[in-house]
Parts: structure tokens; C-alpha cells; sequence
């Protein structure tokens, strides 16, 4: 049985974005009993760190994260890809963008815009000739603050683990998930 340290413990709550009242409040006991046990001035029982650890993990799941947010199946392009097959898969799945993903890993982004500012022709130019920056990657773990943060600036956000995709998420899942 691993039973946390005080750092850990510490480390979870902030991480959490509790205040020591909060964790307190919800573990059902005093706020300077938290700061004692997080400062290692003293050695709590153990039914209080249960009471402690068990409120810590009612609030992690009070928590959103990008794998409760995200779509698993994830419409993309290749950067071999000619760019008629983008607008194709954009048209038929209703996207104004799509992740370019290689083996797993994105590389950049392709939406309508970049294909009307190619011009005329473009249809047989393949992928990477007019594709843009890749949208940012998160981890599983990312979130939901993390995530919006990152919509401010982007048309989409990639889940990766260990570099490869695992995941997509856009402005209209957040969204669906606040309403």
C-alpha cells in the first residue's frame, strides 16, 4: 500500500487548484491540520489522510480532461495526399479543417482558407505544398482550462500519447461539454 507524502499531497492539491480551506472543508477536517501534514510538522492518523486522499480524488474527478473531451476517431490527411482528397474528406465528414497526420504523428493542418489562398489548380498539388502549422498536442491529462486556452488560438487541439495521436478536439466539443 503506498501512502502519499506530505510533498505529495501538496503537490495534488495545487495541482487541483484547491485551496488547504477547500481541501479541508471537503476531507472534513481543519484547515491548519492540512497545513501541519503538508509541512510535515505532524504525523496524521490513518483514517484522516483516507479521509484526506479521498477527498483529493472526489475533486480529480470534479476535473475535466482532453480524454473525456476528445473524439477518438480522428478524420485526417496525409501530406501525400493530393489536396482534391482533403477538400473531399472536408466536404463529406462537414469540416473546415483537417489534422495532417503521418505515421501517427501530425504534422500540420490543412482547412478551406489555405486551400483558396493556393489559387487556381490546386487540386492536384499534394498536401504539404499548401498546408499550414499543426494544431497543438496535449496530453491525455490536459485540462479543460488548458484546453480552452489553447482554442483562444487554435481551430483544434490534438491528444497525443507518446507522440502519437490519440485524439481531436475543437471549439464545438468544448462547447457541447459547458452547455
Amino acid at each position: 500500500m503506498h501512502l502519499p507524502t506530505p510533498q505529495d499531497l501538496r503537490e495534488r492539491r495545487t495541482a487541483l487548484e484547491l485551496t488547504q480551506s477547500e481541501l479541508a472543508d471537503r476531507a472534513g477536517v481543519s484547515q491548519p491540520l492540512i497545513a501541519r501534514i503538508e509541512g510535515g510538522d505532524v504525523d496524521p492518523r490513518l483514517s484522516t489522510l483516507r479521509r484526506i486522499v479521498e477527498a483529493l480524488d472526489e475533486a480529480e474527478g470534479d476535473v475535466v480532461r482532453a480524454r473525456t473531451l476528445m473524439h477518438e476517431t480522428v478524420v485526417s490527411v496525409s501530406p501525400d495526399d493530393e489536396v482534391s482528397v482533403a477538400v473531399e474528406r472536408m466536404q463529406e465528414e462537414g469540416y473546415s479543417q483537417l489534422p495532417v497526420i503521418t505515421s501517427g504523428v501530425p504534422v500540420g493542418s490543412i482547412s478551406e482558407s489555405d486551400v483558396v489562398s493556393a489559387g487556381e489548380d490546386v487540386g492536384s498539388k499534394k498536401v504539404r505544398d499548401v498546408m499550414s502549422e499543426s494544431f497543438p498536442t496535449v496530453s491525455e491529462d490536459a485540462t479543460l482550462e488548458e484546453i480552452s486556452s489553447l482554442l483562444d488560438h487554435y481551430k483544434a487541439v490534438m491528444v497525443t500519447d507518446e507522440g502519437a495521436t490519440v485524439g481531436i478536439i475543437t471549439q464545438a466539443d468544448v462547447a457541447a461539454r459547458v452547455s
